[in-house]
């Protein structure tokens, strides 16, 4: 009987993904903290040309302006959802190399913003799309966006994997 191609692709283990985690947090936090000493409010410095600048903010709600001013919610929020990523990362052991992967960008995004809320009151955020009118944000926010694209890619590699099973 032939193997499903599901359990045949790569894994990332529990150390891993926790090391990945722990590295978005740290490298988020460190830009953060750039950020902070070397953009004055409302100074705007160009990074990539015609594509990215930065930008000081505090963000004291979520995404695209969500929850302004809820700063102690979306903290308990990134708290909750911190402890049941490594809950779920702790008990799968290992996981399929996109899933794993995805759980460590949103567990270390989510640990990089909760951490902001918990000890500075709001989010930094400093990344700003020029030629698109979006959101500032920060490398937390990019961890989690990559986490939704992995999520997606695990889901059509599970849905393939189905298909010729």
């Amino acid at each position: 009987m032939n193997q499903p191609q599901i359990l045949k692709q790569r894994q990332l283990s529990r150390r891993a993904m926790l090391l990945i985690s722990i590295l978005l947090m740290l490298i988020d936090q460190i830009s953060k903290s750039w950020a902070r000493q070397q953009l004055s409010s409302g100074l705007v410095l160009p990074f990539v040309p015609g594509l990215l600048q930065l930008r000081l903010i505090s963000n004291t709600g979520a995404a695209f302006n969500l929850f302004n001013g809820a700063t102690f919610l979306l903290g308990l929020l990134s708290l909750a959802v911190t402890i049941g990523l490594m809950v779920w990362i702790w008990r799968a052991g290992q996981m399929p190399i996109w899933q794993g992967l995805a759980m460590s960008f949103l567990l270390g995004g989510t640990i990089g913003n909760g951490l902001d809320r918990w000890r500075l009151g709001h989010v930094t955020d400093f990344l700003q799309l020029v030629p698109v009118d979006f959101p500032i944000f920060n490398g937390a926010d990019v961890a989690i966006n990559l986490a939704v694209i992995c999520f997606g890619i695990d889901a059509l590699i599970r849905r393939h994997g189905q298909q010729h099973t």
